[in-house]
């Protein structure tokens, strides 16, 4: 089993990428289209599959929906926080933790409703954006960086395929 192709079933992020008009495009389609993918790679899955991990040592299901909220909820407020403020820093949160809370246990759809709601808005603020707009910046002081909000519409998209595989490939493997 190779561990590092089921902890990056698309691949590691490419910062390296060339964003252009078509990409970020692409990107703002993606972060649209996750509500009602996640619905459905998640449907019709029972507490047993939903409390599987989708690798050895890796998160459940359950978590890695609960995840996917609680990461996009932050990245709406950084998108909004660089839209409106100088550079601002940003505040990291150590995601490791935060999954073992007692939020995770509850029910998915909660975090489902969520993402509907995050990434209708979220779509509607990219969409809204100017090309000035995207070249604002925040500061990642865990990634060490300044990054754009072009970067980050585009890592979150990339972040949205990851967590969705993770769920598809894990259903594909166990014939779900």
């Amino acid at each position: 089993m190779d561990l590092e192709a089921l902890r990056y079933p698309v691949g590691k992020f490419d910062a390296t990428l060339a964003f252009t008009q078509a990409t970020r495009k692409a990107a703002i389609d993606r972060i649209a289209a996750l509500p009602a993918e996640m619905r459905a790679a998640v449907g019709g899955l029972d507490d047993r599959q939903l409390d599987t991990p989708y690798r050895p040592e890796g998160w459940t299901v359950r978590q890695v929906v609960h995840h996917v909220a609680d990461s996009h909820m932050n990245g709406l407020t950084r998108t909004k926080l660089a839209l409106t403020e100088n550079n601002p820093v940003i505040k990291p949160y150590d995601q490791k933790a935060w999954a073992t809370l007692g939020d995770m246990r509850l029910p998915i759809d909660l975090s489902l409703g969520l993402i509907d709601g995050i990434h209708a808005r979220w779509a509607a603020v990219f969409r809204s954006m100017s090309d000035a707009q995207f070249a604002r910046t925040m500061v990642h002081p865990e990634r060490g960086m300044t990054m754009t909000l072009d970067f980050q519409v585009h890592d979150y998209s990339w972040h949205s395929s990851h967590h969705l595989a993770h769920i598809t490939r894990l259903r594909q493997r166990e014939g779900w």
